[in-house]
């Protein structure tokens, strides 16, 4: 009888072995697919290229309304479409130029800076300024000759400049933006013709308008500059009159070439939001105030249908399905066969611009894989808050219990135990 027994909890032992064996195997061929959610900044730009397009009737052939803050789209007609920006091009000069730390020094105009056609502010080669006033030239009259003696004088060349100009760009967002020249004069290069779309010009001023110097710039309404030894002097009118149409346009810059039509990009700040917008294409001669219109119809539409709201996500204990989640112990890859884990949902808070039409969601984003041991605290997952789809804010999930590997060698280890082997 003996004899029998010890036979009969041998082959037991080795028949829970073998079916641990088996799941466990089964388990590690199985494979585990997960989709996250989001979108590139690419999509994003695609998504919103034309969001809300039929609620504005605008001259311009491509346009935007942004929020500063966020980069959310707000408003677009054609927004990611790349076109010919003329002048605009000179905000991202402008804020290399700042960024370059170079302001209190000398700049000499070259000969190649003094052929630019016009508007140039007219000095002969060899004038000298300071690099701080020069941005006034550029900004308030738009002077062809000063982008390039600045990009000279930054860079070494107008070339290696329009690189800076471009890899800045990339930085910031940028999709489809190629800069060939400072001043944004109609050119080509072996990468292609200059151009940007009205989404990245917003993206840009967005930055521009975070440096003081940009805008103490580019709100002043005269200035008077003169070259290093007195010889040359000339006064300086601001060409942007949005900024005395609208109350809240704290910055702006206009632009126009036979090839792009009148452009126009600027901001907005007021209460409790700041917009930036673009319009590219926005007529021909003789049609240089349908920029005006377009820019205050933008910014109407932002303040007519968006407010800000809070949105408030507060601390929440549940749970979340773990059920074949993938663990990671000891470098290898086994599978999780528990179907829930109680966690907390931090809270979370932010203020966010939203329309009545706007959707507000969330979505609770699982790893494919879970390192183990998990303790108590330990961030086992995220959730998204979407706004219209696109990811907004993200809180962390939290572990309410333990866990640890629940691998093979676990599972023999436990059948070892409990069969007193």
């Amino acid at each position: 009888y003996m004899k029998n027994h010890f036979a009969f909890k041998f082959h037991r032992r080795m028949f829970l072995c073998v079916l641990f064996t088996t799941i466990f195997i089964c388990a590690i061929l199985t494979e585990n697919g997960y989709a996250a959610s989001g979108f590139s900044p690419e999509e994003i730009t695609q998504k919103f290229a034309d969001f809300h397009r039929d609620d504005l009737n605008l001259y311009a052939q491509s346009a935007v309304l942004t929020d500063a803050d966020t980069g959310r789209i707000l408003y677009g007609k054609d927004a990611g479409v790349p076109r010919a920006n003329a002048s605009t091009t000179k905000i991202m000069t402008c804020l290399l130029a700042i960024e370059s730390g170079k302001l209190n020094d000398t700049v000499t105009f070259s000969e190649h800076a003094c052929s630019m056609p016009k508007v140039r502010l007219g000095c002969t080669k060899g004038t000298q300024f300071v690099l701080k006033d020069l941005l006034y030239s550029l900004m308030l009259e738009s002077h062809n000759d000063t982008a390039v003696a600045i990009a000279e004088h930054v860079s070494g060349s107008v070339e290696v400049f329009a690189k800076q100009m471009n890899e800045r760009a990339v930085e910031l967002g940028c999709q489809n933006t190629h800069f060939v020249t400072p001043n944004g004069l109609d050119r080509s290069d072996t990468k292609g013709a200059h151009q940007t779309t009205a989404y990245d010009l917003s993206l840009i001023m967005a930055v521009c308008i975070q440096n003081d110097k940009f805008l103490e710039i580019t709100e002043t309404t005269s200035k008077t500059i003169g070259s290093i030894d007195g010889t040359f002097q000339v006064s300086l009118n601001n060409y942007n009159a949005l900024l005395s149409m609208v109350n809240g346009v704290i910055s702006g810059k206009t632009g126009f070439t036979v090839k792009a039509g009148y452009c126009y990009v600027g901001a907005y700040r007021q209460n409790d939001r700041t917009y930036t917008f673009a319009l590219l294409a926005c007529g021909w001669p003789n049609h240089k105030n349908y920029k005006w219109e377009d820019s205050k119809a933008l910014i109407s539409y932002g303040n007519e249908h968006y407010e800000t709201r809070t949105i408030l996500k507060e601390e929440e204990h549940q749970t979340i399905d773990l059920n074949r989640t993938v663990v990671k112990t000891f470098g290898k890859n086994h599978y999780y066969f528990i179907d829930t884990l109680p966690v907390t949902k931090e809270a979370c808070e932010m203020q966010m611009l939203v329309s009545d039409s706007d959707e507000i969601t969330a979505n609770i984003q699982i790893p494919k894989e879970l390192s183990l041991p998990v303790s108590v605290g330990d961030v086992v997952a995220t959730e998204e808050i979407l706004w219209n789809g696109i990811p907004v804010l993200t809180r962390r999930i939290l572990a309410d219990e333990s866990l640890f590997a629940l691998d093979y060698p676990w599972c023999l280890w436990e059948v070892l135990l409990k069969w007193k082997f």
